[in-house]
């Protein structure tokens, strides 16, 4: 009985470890860590900062953190944040849904003189992952959370995924 359950324990283990580690690979493969990372755990904690959101505004519509802000990717503009956002050393989160996108944004925001520009490591699927809410176009919180397409949507562990 104890080598059963011992055996579950470490199934159980390997499979958290390894979840983790392709979201770790898929980061060091396509980021080159330019914006520094910020956690989820540590998101979470902080108050007055401003995020945005680098997705399409179709994903955003579909579920984003509290307040946050949609700034596109393709669609970006750095003259339109840069006057809503006049204040260059607040404490800015950019994310996507794994902070791939969000990195390319938060390079932008940094040299456009930004000093506290961060991304968010695993962006919104880490942040659903880890159990934290997710609010739609109408500030309803959702389960639904954008996959963006079948191939990245294997990263997102929990929520309702939408295509």
């Amino acid at each position: 009985m104890r080598f059963l359950f011992n055996t579950i324990l470490l199934l159980l283990f390997s499979a958290t470890l390894f979840s983790q580690s392709k979201l770790d690979r898929t980061l060091k493969r396509f980021n080159k860590e330019s914006v520094p990372y910020i956690l989820v755990t540590e998101l979470e904690k902080k108050d007055n900062l401003l995020l945005l959101d680098s997705r399409k505004k179709e994903e955003y519509a579909v579920s984003h953190l509290k307040d946050a802000v949609w700034v596109g990717f393709k669609k970006f503009e750095l003259d339109s944040v840069a006057q809503k956002i006049p204040d260059k050393d607040i404490e800015i989160v950019v994310y996507c849904s794994i902070g791939v996108r969000s990195e390319n944004i938060g390079e932008k925001l940094l040299k456009a003189g930004y000093t506290n520009v961060k991304n968010l490591y695993g962006g919104i699927f880490e942040w659903k992952n880890k159990g934290y809410p997710v609010f739609d176009s109408d500030g309803n919180e959702t389960e639904n959370v954008h996959a963006f397409d079948k191939h990245w949507g294997k990263l997102l562990k929990q929520g309702e995924k939408v295509y």
